[in-house]
């Protein structure tokens, strides 16, 4: 049986919900007064959350969060907080837990419907919930997790149990141990191996020591290798700061400079040369829309632009630009090309001959630790004193990349990390992912935003239809284990989710979220647009 489970929010759930509300709490459990619409709306309906499970878009089971006080329990027990065992700083309660009768033997509804709490209830904050539990489903609720405390409440046809639940109490039950690990799938950070683990856990070595500079020297020089590099600097921060870096060396070039711009990180470009007070044109395209090399072209023949920035892939659209091709453009117009490579470095073999500047970080593909970024460079580059000591990549050359204090444990992390790329085998194995991926999305009749040719196997941007938005689509794979990529504002206002190719998951994991995704989408289209 296929399943869906997902938030509740259009004009058709509310009805079920309301109609199974009746039959439960009306007809089965007596609680409430008949009426001839047999539908029963809950006295908290406007704040409560309903966490559902449909099957073919019909409702099955239910369950209702809310964290507002007072709570049904407060009515119930006099000194609540007195009476809990715990003390919580941001409880909420559950309403309303019921399945069709028919699917009640069906342990899947009960424990996907606890699971999806559990998972509601951490993204939320709640560190307790409460619930009236009645006395005919006790063994179900300590199932789930919840701990009966105070005394029986309610009527002899309707007696009620109060209950507790937290997340150690929902981990040792069942339904707890039982729950799947969730599946990422975004952009970063990505699937840690057990080996990179280890090593950032070894006690830290001072950055001055022999060791240091040994397992320094080791990581240089396989990541020069990996790209056909002269020289790499290695930094403690951030992609951010690497581009600061460029930047600042930029400022020593002079003349008058190129950006090229189609999504977020090229923007992102053109603000730090902005702030470096750099003189600069720009090519700007709308996100998604690829800069021709003749439009390029045309730009640097007038021989007026001395250096061209650009990013390689655009995690904002998972466009990928043709590297050789940029770097065949200034060579012949004589422009030094400086590139931003922070998502494609390890998600294609780069080569990095005849490039100025390049950015890069420890994290996302390379499987490291975020924390560490990289300038490469095929020049001599020696300080600078009009440049701030911890962005003067002169500072990081003269000193063999350790100029100030660093970490032992993020260098040896990323050491470990970058033996993957003694072979190709992780390069085709996220293409064979990407493939996967795009062929399924495409086969259910969604859009990628880049045409294929110009796509970056690491990431790709999923067009959902004009009345989905991409944030509820993606809480509601969340909530079923599958994290893709739909939190950041441009994507949010764009309506637009990605999914991340970059983590080393099995097939089947992949499978199984593409088929969730597949099965969500469907319900989607047959309920229209959300009420809320």
């Amino acid at each position: 049986m296929t399943f869906v489970y997902k938030i509740a929010r259009t004009k058709q759930e509310f009805s079920q919900i309301h109609r199974l509300n009746y039959k439960t709490f009306v007809e089965e459990i007596p609680q409430h007064d008949k009426n001839e619409e047999k539908m029963l709306v809950d006295k908290f309906h406007n704040e409560n959350t309903y966490l559902i499970c449909v099957k073919d878009s019909k409702l099955i089971g239910m369950i209702a969060v809310r964290a507002n006080r007072p709570f049904s329990l407060d009515y119930k027990l006099p000194n609540l907080d007195e009476q809990l065992p715990v003390k919580p700083n941001n409880p909420c309660e559950i309403r309303l837990l019921s399945v069709e009768e028919k699917y009640r033997n069906n342990g899947k509804v009960f424990f996907g419907l606890a699971q999806l709490m559990s998972n509601f209830c951490l993204k939320k904050g709640y560190d307790v919930a409460l619930i009236s539990g009645t006395t005919r489903q006790e063994k179900l609720y300590r199932q789930l997790g919840f701990k009966p405390f105070g005394s029986q409440t309610g009527t002899a046809d309707a007696s009620f149990w109060p209950m507790y639940l937290t997340k150690q109490t929902f981990d040792e039950s069942l339904a707890g141990r039982i729950l799947k690990e969730p599946v990422s799938f975004l952009p970063g950070p990505i699937k840690i191996k057990e080996s990179v683990k280890t090593a950032l856990g070894e006690e830290p070595t001072s950055h001055r020591s022999n060791e240091f500079s040994l397992t320094m020297s080791s990581v240089r020089k396989k990541l020069c290798k990996m790209t056909n590099s002269k020289h790499v600097e290695i930094l403690v921060g951030s992609g951010t700061l690497a581009n600061d870096v460029i930047a600042a060396q930029l400022s020593l070039v002079g003349g008058k400079g190129l950006i090229i711009s189609n999504g977020e990180f090229g923007s992102r470009l053109v603000d730090h040369a902005n702030r470096a007070g750099l003189l600069f044109s720009k090519i700007e395209r709308e996100w998604g829309v690829p800069i021709s090399k003749t439009e390029i072209q045309k730009k640097l023949e007038t021989r007026e632009y001395s250096w061209l920035w650009a990013v390689h892939s655009e995690t904002s659209t998972g466009m990928l630009t043709n590297l050789e091709e940029l770097k065949e453009i200034c060579l012949t117009y004589n422009v030094k090309l400086c590139l931003d490579c922070i998502s494609t470095m390890g998600v294609v073999k780069l080569n990095f001959k005849d490039i100025y500047f390049t950015s890069g970080v420890s994290g996302k593909a390379i499987g490291g630790y975020t924390g560490l970024s990289f300038v490469f460079h095929n020049h001599e580059v020696i300080p600078n004193q009009s440049i701030p000591r911890y962005i003067d990549l002169g500072m990081y050359a003269h000193n063999g990349s350790i100029p100030y204090s660093h970490s032992s444990n993020l260098l040896g992390a990323l050491d470990t990390a970058l033996q993957k790329y003694e072979n190709d085998d992780y390069y085709l194995e996220m293409k064979s992912r990407y493939q996967l991926i795009r062929k399924y999305i495409e086969s259910i009749g969604l859009k990628i935003l880049t045409p294929l040719e110009h796509s970056s196997p690491a990431i790709m941007t999923v067009l959902l239809p004009e009345h989905i938005s991409s944030k509820n689509f993606g809480d509601d794979m969340a909530l079923q284990g599958y994290f893709l990529h739909y939190e950041s504002k441009y994507l949010q206002d764009k309506k637009w989710i990605q999914i991340s190719c970059l983590s080393n998951h099995e097939e089947k994991k992949i499978v199984k979220m593409l088929h969730v995704f597949e099965q969500l989408l469907k319900h989607y289209m047959k309920v229209g647009k959300p009420t809320i």
